[in-house]
């Protein structure tokens, strides 16, 4: 998992929080570039009132992390989301 989110109470929250996602990621801004206590780099995805949205897992380096900000600003807009709230 590269990027994951608070949870919701309800479906039109989570829709929400999706689009919110797919909107910011493309503006590199939005990314927050971080270190761990522990001094693993990872990221939170903010949106524009500066709200965090997601936040990543843990990089064993600032270039991993890099790789992964590239791969959520890719592969998020055309991801297929899978409702497994009725499980």
């Amino acid at each position: 998992m590269i990027l994951s989110s608070q949870g919701y109470t309800t479906k039109s929250a989570c829709e929400n929080g999706i689009d919110s996602v797919k909107k910011n990621i493309q503006d590199d801004e939005m990314f927050e570039r971080n270190t761990a206590k522990d001094g693993s780099p990872f990221f939170n995805l903010k949106s524009s009132n500066g709200q965090v949205i997601g936040t990543s897992e843990m990089y064993s380096s600032t270039s991993a992390m890099e790789t992964g900000i590239t791969s959520v600003k890719s592969n998020a807009p055309d991801t297929v989301i899978v409702d497994n709230s009725q499980l």
